[in-house]
Protein backbone atom coordinates (compact mmCIF):
# COMPACT_ATOMS: atom_id res chain seq x y z
CA UNK A 1 0.00 0.00 0.00
CA UNK A 2 1.24 2.83 -1.16
CA UNK A 3 1.28 5.95 1.38
CA UNK A 4 0.12 9.41 0.20
CA UNK A 5 2.73 12.24 0.35
CA UNK A 6 1.60 14.44 3.71
CA UNK A 7 0.43 18.22 2.74
CA UNK A 8 1.27 21.38 4.27
CA UNK A 9 -0.97 22.21 7.03
CA UNK A 10 -2.73 25.34 6.19
CA UNK A 11 -4.54 25.96 9.65
CA UNK A 12 -0.96 26.78 11.74
CA UNK A 13 0.27 30.07 10.76
CA UNK A 14 3.59 30.02 9.64
CA UNK A 15 6.84 31.74 11.42
CA UNK A 16 7.17 35.62 10.67
CA UNK A 17 9.33 38.26 11.68
CA UNK A 18 6.18 39.65 13.26
CA UNK A 19 6.70 36.98 15.77
CA UNK A 20 10.04 37.99 17.29
CA UNK A 21 10.11 41.39 16.17
CA UNK A 22 9.98 43.34 19.70
CA UNK A 23 6.32 45.28 19.75
CA UNK A 24 8.56 48.46 19.55
CA UNK A 25 10.34 47.73 16.31
CA UNK A 26 10.34 47.45 12.72
CA UNK A 27 12.03 44.95 9.97
CA UNK A 28 13.61 46.53 7.12
CA UNK A 29 14.81 44.46 4.11
CA UNK A 30 17.13 45.48 1.14
CA UNK A 31 17.83 42.19 -0.73
CA UNK A 32 19.62 39.97 1.61
CA UNK A 33 20.17 42.31 4.16
CA UNK A 34 17.79 43.40 7.06
CA UNK A 35 17.81 45.13 9.57
CA UNK A 36 15.62 45.87 13.26
CA UNK A 37 15.28 49.25 13.13
CA UNK A 38 13.83 50.44 17.19
CA UNK A 39 10.56 52.62 15.82
CA UNK A 40 10.37 53.68 19.14
CA UNK A 41 13.54 54.90 19.84
CA UNK A 42 14.08 56.96 16.99
CA UNK A 43 10.60 58.71 17.28
CA UNK A 44 11.58 59.56 21.30
CA UNK A 45 15.01 60.37 20.50
CA UNK A 46 13.88 63.45 17.98
CA UNK A 47 11.45 64.23 20.24
CA UNK A 48 13.96 64.81 23.04
CA UNK A 49 16.37 66.25 20.09
CA UNK A 50 13.67 68.91 19.88
CA UNK A 51 13.13 69.68 23.05
CA UNK A 52 16.79 69.98 23.61
CA UNK A 53 16.81 72.57 20.75
CA UNK A 54 13.36 74.69 22.90
CA UNK A 55 15.64 74.68 25.55
CA UNK A 56 18.78 76.07 24.36
CA UNK A 57 17.20 78.37 22.88
CA UNK A 58 15.66 80.05 25.93
CA UNK A 59 18.63 79.23 27.60
CA UNK A 60 20.79 81.56 25.35
CA UNK A 61 17.69 83.98 26.31
CA UNK A 62 18.07 83.83 29.63
CA UNK A 63 20.12 86.16 31.57
CA UNK A 64 20.82 87.31 35.12
CA UNK A 65 22.47 90.49 33.90
CA UNK A 66 19.35 92.13 32.31
CA UNK A 67 20.11 91.77 28.83
CA UNK A 68 16.74 92.18 26.95
CA UNK A 69 15.46 89.39 23.76
CA UNK A 70 16.88 91.91 21.74
CA UNK A 71 20.26 92.78 22.91
CA UNK A 72 21.27 88.75 22.96
CA UNK A 73 19.86 88.52 19.78
CA UNK A 74 22.39 91.32 18.53
CA UNK A 75 24.72 89.28 20.59
CA UNK A 76 24.23 86.21 19.12
CA UNK A 77 24.29 87.35 15.57
CA UNK A 78 27.33 89.92 16.25
CA UNK A 79 25.06 93.07 15.66
CA UNK A 80 25.01 94.19 19.18
CA UNK A 81 28.25 96.17 20.79
CA UNK A 82 31.30 94.70 21.69
CA UNK A 83 30.62 93.89 25.02
CA UNK A 84 27.25 91.95 24.42
CA UNK A 85 28.99 89.77 21.40
CA UNK A 86 31.48 88.92 23.69
CA UNK A 87 29.05 87.71 26.74
CA UNK A 88 26.87 85.90 24.56
CA UNK A 89 29.73 84.37 22.26
CA UNK A 90 32.80 83.65 24.12
CA UNK A 91 30.80 83.28 27.82
CA UNK A 92 26.95 82.32 27.24
CA UNK A 93 27.19 79.49 24.31
CA UNK A 94 30.32 77.82 25.08
CA UNK A 95 28.85 77.36 28.95
CA UNK A 96 25.49 75.96 27.32
CA UNK A 97 27.26 73.35 25.19
CA UNK A 98 29.93 72.72 27.90
CA UNK A 99 26.47 71.60 29.82
CA UNK A 100 24.93 70.00 27.28
CA UNK A 101 27.79 67.56 27.42
CA UNK A 102 28.68 67.02 30.85
CA UNK A 103 24.57 66.19 31.63
CA UNK A 104 24.77 63.29 28.56
CA UNK A 105 28.14 62.50 30.16
CA UNK A 106 26.54 61.97 33.77
CA UNK A 107 23.38 60.36 32.33
CA UNK A 108 25.11 57.80 30.42
CA UNK A 109 27.43 56.76 33.89
CA UNK A 110 24.36 56.88 35.09
CA UNK A 111 22.93 54.38 33.01
CA UNK A 112 25.14 51.77 32.90
CA UNK A 113 26.09 51.72 36.72
CA UNK A 114 22.16 51.51 37.39
CA UNK A 115 22.10 48.41 35.12
CA UNK A 116 24.94 46.98 36.16
CA UNK A 117 24.27 46.66 39.60
CA UNK A 118 20.64 46.25 38.77
CA UNK A 119 19.59 48.84 41.43
CA UNK A 120 18.14 52.24 40.65
CA UNK A 121 20.26 53.90 43.23
CA UNK A 122 23.54 52.76 42.28
CA UNK A 123 24.92 55.80 40.57
CA UNK A 124 27.95 57.65 40.25
CA UNK A 125 27.19 60.14 43.40
CA UNK A 126 25.47 57.83 45.64
CA UNK A 127 28.23 55.20 45.15
CA UNK A 128 31.07 57.27 45.99
CA UNK A 129 32.97 58.00 42.48
CA UNK A 130 32.07 61.75 42.15
CA UNK A 131 32.79 62.56 45.73
CA UNK A 132 36.67 60.37 44.82
CA UNK A 133 36.70 63.11 41.50
CA UNK A 134 36.01 65.99 44.00
CA UNK A 135 37.86 65.46 46.30
CA UNK A 136 41.51 64.71 43.72
CA UNK A 137 40.66 68.16 42.57
CA UNK A 138 40.07 69.75 45.60
CA UNK A 139 43.48 68.49 46.43
CA UNK A 140 45.23 70.51 44.10
CA UNK A 141 44.66 73.87 45.53
CA UNK A 142 46.05 72.98 49.16
CA UNK A 143 48.29 75.86 49.74
CA UNK A 144 47.24 77.63 47.32
CA UNK A 145 46.69 81.83 47.02
CA UNK A 146 44.19 81.67 44.27
CA UNK A 147 40.27 80.42 44.06
CA UNK A 148 41.33 78.84 40.89
CA UNK A 149 40.15 74.88 40.73
CA UNK A 150 42.93 72.10 39.39
CA UNK A 151 43.16 70.76 35.96
CA UNK A 152 39.69 68.75 35.32
CA UNK A 153 41.72 65.96 34.02
CA UNK A 154 42.02 65.26 37.98
CA UNK A 155 38.54 63.82 38.00
CA UNK A 156 38.76 60.91 36.40
CA UNK A 157 41.98 60.47 37.87
CA UNK A 158 40.23 60.58 41.43
CA UNK A 159 37.14 58.78 40.07
CA UNK A 160 38.91 56.08 39.19
CA UNK A 161 40.48 55.55 42.36
CA UNK A 162 37.26 55.76 44.63
CA UNK A 163 35.66 53.37 42.06
CA UNK A 164 38.84 50.99 42.92
CA UNK A 165 38.22 50.90 46.55
CA UNK A 166 34.75 50.45 46.41
CA UNK A 167 35.01 47.59 44.10
CA UNK A 168 37.66 46.04 46.28
CA UNK A 169 35.78 46.72 49.65
CA UNK A 170 32.57 45.52 48.27
CA UNK A 171 34.09 42.19 46.91
CA UNK A 172 34.30 42.61 43.25
CA UNK A 173 33.10 44.14 40.08
CA UNK A 174 30.48 41.49 40.04
CA UNK A 175 28.92 41.79 43.39
CA UNK A 176 25.35 42.35 44.03
CA UNK A 177 24.23 45.53 43.70
CA UNK A 178 23.36 46.09 47.31
CA UNK A 179 26.70 45.19 47.98
CA UNK A 180 28.33 47.79 45.84
CA UNK A 181 25.53 50.78 47.49
CA UNK A 182 25.92 50.32 50.90
CA UNK A 183 30.41 50.44 50.25
CA UNK A 184 29.59 52.98 47.71
CA UNK A 185 27.96 55.41 50.82
CA UNK A 186 30.91 54.37 53.23
CA UNK A 187 33.09 55.43 51.41
CA UNK A 188 31.45 58.67 49.58
CA UNK A 189 30.95 59.96 53.41
CA UNK A 190 34.40 59.16 54.49
CA UNK A 191 36.02 60.90 51.39
CA UNK A 192 33.42 64.14 51.41
CA UNK A 193 34.43 64.56 55.34
CA UNK A 194 38.20 64.98 54.23
CA UNK A 195 37.06 67.14 51.71
CA UNK A 196 35.50 69.34 53.80
CA UNK A 197 38.47 68.86 56.15
CA UNK A 198 40.95 70.05 53.59
CA UNK A 199 38.56 72.89 52.90
CA UNK A 200 38.19 74.40 55.80
CA UNK A 201 42.01 74.49 56.49
CA UNK A 202 42.31 76.58 53.17
CA UNK A 203 42.31 80.65 53.01
CA UNK A 204 38.96 82.49 52.86
CA UNK A 205 39.44 83.58 49.00
CA UNK A 206 40.70 79.86 48.19
CA UNK A 207 37.88 78.12 50.22
CA UNK A 208 34.83 80.04 48.90
CA UNK A 209 36.26 79.72 44.67
CA UNK A 210 36.49 76.05 45.62
CA UNK A 211 32.88 75.50 47.42
CA UNK A 212 31.37 77.41 44.20
CA UNK A 213 32.86 74.39 41.85
CA UNK A 214 32.22 71.65 44.85
CA UNK A 215 28.41 72.16 44.66
CA UNK A 216 28.31 71.84 40.72
CA UNK A 217 28.69 75.04 38.49
CA UNK A 218 29.50 76.03 35.11
CA UNK A 219 30.68 79.74 35.54
CA UNK A 220 33.02 80.01 33.29
CA UNK A 221 33.32 76.93 31.18
CA UNK A 222 34.22 78.10 27.53
CA UNK A 223 35.80 76.46 25.02
CA UNK A 224 39.22 75.28 26.48
CA UNK A 225 37.27 72.70 28.56
CA UNK A 226 34.86 72.20 25.95
CA UNK A 227 37.23 70.54 23.63
CA UNK A 228 39.18 67.80 25.54
CA UNK A 229 35.14 67.29 26.62
CA UNK A 230 34.32 66.28 23.36
CA UNK A 231 37.17 64.56 22.33
CA UNK A 232 35.68 62.01 25.32
CA UNK A 233 32.39 62.06 24.42
CA UNK A 234 33.93 60.57 20.97
CA UNK A 235 35.80 57.71 22.14
CA UNK A 236 33.82 56.82 25.09
CA UNK A 237 29.95 57.10 23.70
CA UNK A 238 29.97 54.96 20.97
CA UNK A 239 32.06 52.44 23.47
CA UNK A 240 28.72 52.65 25.79
CA UNK A 241 26.69 51.67 22.98
CA UNK A 242 28.52 48.90 22.54
CA UNK A 243 28.61 47.82 26.37
CA UNK A 244 24.78 48.52 26.30
CA UNK A 245 24.06 45.77 23.31
CA UNK A 246 25.82 43.51 25.75
CA UNK A 247 24.31 44.73 28.93
CA UNK A 248 20.71 44.37 26.96
CA UNK A 249 21.46 40.32 27.13
CA UNK A 250 22.80 40.07 30.99
CA UNK A 251 19.72 41.85 32.41
CA UNK A 252 18.52 38.69 32.20
CA UNK A 253 20.54 36.19 33.33
CA UNK A 254 23.70 35.56 33.93
CA UNK A 255 23.65 31.41 32.86
CA UNK A 256 21.39 32.73 29.86
CA UNK A 257 24.40 35.21 28.49
CA UNK A 258 27.25 33.29 28.64
CA UNK A 259 25.16 31.01 26.74
CA UNK A 260 25.25 33.40 24.14
CA UNK A 261 28.66 34.19 23.95
CA UNK A 262 28.90 36.93 26.34
CA UNK A 263 32.20 37.53 28.53
CA UNK A 264 30.25 38.24 31.39
CA UNK A 265 33.47 38.94 33.97
CA UNK A 266 34.79 40.91 30.77
CA UNK A 267 31.64 43.37 30.29
CA UNK A 268 31.10 44.19 33.36
CA UNK A 269 34.68 45.39 33.87
CA UNK A 270 34.58 47.59 31.20
CA UNK A 271 31.29 48.77 31.27
CA UNK A 272 32.42 49.77 34.80
CA UNK A 273 35.43 51.55 33.71
CA UNK A 274 33.44 53.34 31.01
CA UNK A 275 31.25 54.69 33.87
CA UNK A 276 33.55 55.98 35.75
CA UNK A 277 35.50 57.94 32.86
CA UNK A 278 32.14 59.28 31.73
CA UNK A 279 31.26 60.34 36.06
CA UNK A 280 35.30 61.85 36.25
CA UNK A 281 35.52 63.87 33.38
CA UNK A 282 31.88 65.34 33.85
CA UNK A 283 32.64 66.26 37.15
CA UNK A 284 36.24 67.51 36.41
CA UNK A 285 34.44 70.19 34.17
CA UNK A 286 31.22 70.79 35.94
CA UNK A 287 31.85 69.80 39.26
CA UNK A 288 29.92 67.03 41.46
CA UNK A 289 26.56 68.28 39.74
CA UNK A 290 23.57 65.77 41.88
CA UNK A 291 20.83 63.86 40.68
CA UNK A 292 21.24 63.97 36.83
CA UNK A 293 22.79 60.36 36.51
CA UNK A 294 19.56 59.58 38.91
CA UNK A 295 17.23 61.05 37.03
CA UNK A 296 18.20 60.74 33.84
CA UNK A 297 18.17 56.70 33.35
CA UNK A 298 14.75 56.43 34.89
CA UNK A 299 12.91 59.32 32.93
CA UNK A 300 14.78 57.69 29.76
CA UNK A 301 13.58 54.15 30.22
CA UNK A 302 10.03 55.61 30.85
CA UNK A 303 10.28 57.14 27.48
CA UNK A 304 12.16 54.80 25.87
CA UNK A 305 10.33 51.44 27.60
CA UNK A 306 11.60 48.43 28.28
CA UNK A 307 13.62 46.69 24.97
CA UNK A 308 16.47 48.20 25.20
CA UNK A 309 19.12 49.30 28.05
CA UNK A 310 18.55 53.49 26.74
CA UNK A 311 21.95 54.84 26.35
CA UNK A 312 20.91 57.20 23.68
CA UNK A 313 17.89 58.16 25.88
CA UNK A 314 20.02 58.91 28.93
CA UNK A 315 22.76 60.75 27.22
CA UNK A 316 19.76 63.18 26.19
CA UNK A 317 17.73 63.60 28.99
CA UNK A 318 20.97 64.17 31.06
CA UNK A 319 22.06 67.36 28.65
CA UNK A 320 18.50 68.59 28.84
CA UNK A 321 18.12 68.66 32.24
CA UNK A 322 21.67 70.13 32.77
CA UNK A 323 20.72 72.80 30.20
CA UNK A 324 17.39 73.66 31.75
CA UNK A 325 18.32 73.71 35.40
CA UNK A 326 21.51 75.72 34.60
CA UNK A 327 19.03 78.70 32.45
CA UNK A 328 16.88 78.31 35.82
CA UNK A 329 19.22 79.16 37.85
CA UNK A 330 19.86 82.04 36.12
CA UNK A 331 16.50 83.63 36.08
CA UNK A 332 14.90 82.92 39.41
CA UNK A 333 16.71 84.92 41.57
CA UNK A 334 18.45 88.23 41.38
CA UNK A 335 22.21 86.47 41.91
CA UNK A 336 23.20 83.40 39.46
CA UNK A 337 22.21 79.99 41.47
CA UNK A 338 24.49 77.53 40.41
CA UNK A 339 23.19 74.65 38.28
CA UNK A 340 24.18 72.28 41.18
CA UNK A 341 21.92 73.70 43.36
CA UNK A 342 19.11 73.46 40.99
CA UNK A 343 19.06 70.13 40.56
CA UNK A 344 19.64 69.20 43.85
CA UNK A 345 16.51 71.12 45.22
CA UNK A 346 14.68 69.38 42.18
CA UNK A 347 16.43 66.00 42.75
CA UNK A 348 15.36 65.43 46.69
CA UNK A 349 11.20 64.94 45.76
CA UNK A 350 12.66 62.86 42.72
CA UNK A 351 14.68 60.82 45.31
CA UNK A 352 11.76 60.17 47.47
CA UNK A 353 9.52 59.19 44.50
CA UNK A 354 11.95 56.87 43.49
CA UNK A 355 12.25 55.42 46.63
CA UNK A 356 8.57 55.47 47.43
CA UNK A 357 7.36 54.37 44.02
CA UNK A 358 9.34 50.66 43.93
CA UNK A 359 11.29 48.43 45.73
CA UNK A 360 14.74 49.66 44.24
CA UNK A 361 15.23 47.78 41.73
CA UNK A 362 16.60 49.02 38.07
CA UNK A 363 13.92 49.12 36.21
CA UNK A 364 16.09 51.64 33.16
CA UNK A 365 14.69 48.92 29.99
CA UNK A 366 15.09 45.72 32.24
CA UNK A 367 12.40 43.63 31.56
CA UNK A 368 11.59 41.29 34.71
CA UNK A 369 13.65 37.96 34.83
CA UNK A 370 10.36 36.45 35.52
CA UNK A 371 9.08 37.30 32.15
CA UNK A 372 11.49 36.28 30.83
CA UNK A 373 11.44 32.77 31.74
CA UNK A 374 7.56 32.72 30.64
CA UNK A 375 8.24 34.20 27.26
Amino acid sequence: MTERPTEPRTDVPATSDTAITPPDSVVLRTGALSWLFPRRTALVSVGLALVIAVVVALATFASSTGLSAADTLGGLLGTGDRMTVMLIQDFRLPRILVGLMVGAALGVSGCLTQTLAGNRLATPDIIGVNEGATAAVVASVVGSSTAMVGDWWLGPLGAVGAAIVVVACAGGAGTRGYRVLVVGIGVSTLVGAVTDLVMSRQNENTAGGVFLWSVGSLNGRDYGVGRPLLLCLVVLLPLALIAGRRLDVMRFDDDMAAALGVNIRLVRGLTLALAVALAGVAVGIGGPIAFVALASPILAGRLYGPTRVPIVGSALVGAGLIAAADALGRVIAPVEIPVGVVTSVLGGPFLLWVLISGDGRARTGSPSRRSSRKG
